[in-house]
């Protein structure tokens, strides 16, 4: 995948969080499973809204972490569709930050989730195909 630091977000936002003191590691940069949690609780309500369900992760490929982000960033994830299966869903997923003093916003890290709908008993279930799939 390119560089796309002078480009800007891509896909519905679905996500935007402060980065805090409390979510660093021990080199005071923000730990990138916190990054990679707040794209997951971001690409699962894309997700749900798309299969009109509630949706599990089962699968995250292909992360670039690009960026660190620090202390105070307005860290943003945005989705687009990449597929739809029968009951499963892969979104792509890219994490922006906006640092403090700065205009434009940049590309931090992304990567492909899979998400599977499910029933009320944890089971899989189709996705709906009532209306066409989101596609941003």
């Amino acid at each position: 995948m390119t560089e796309k630091s002078d480009a800007e977000p891509n896909g519905d936002l679905c996500i935007r969080t402060l980065a805090m003191p409390a979510d660093t590691n021990a080199n005071g940069d923000i730990f990138g499973g916190w990054l990679l949690s707040q794209m997951d609780v971001g690409g699962g309500v894309f997700a749900s809204k798309v299969a009109k369900s509630r949706t599990v992760t089962v699968a995250i490929e292909a992360m670039n972490f690009r960026k660190p982000v620090y202390v105070g960033d307005l860290v943003s994830v945005h989705a687009n569709l990449v597929r739809v299966g029968r009951t499963s869903m892969t979104v792509h997923l890219e994490a922006w930050a906006l640092r403090r003093r700065e205009e434009h916003p940049f590309l931090v890290t992304d990567g492909n989730f899979t998400y599977v709908s499910i029933d009320d008993h944890g089971r899989p279930q189709p996705i709906s195909r009532i209306d066409p799939p989101i596609a941003t």
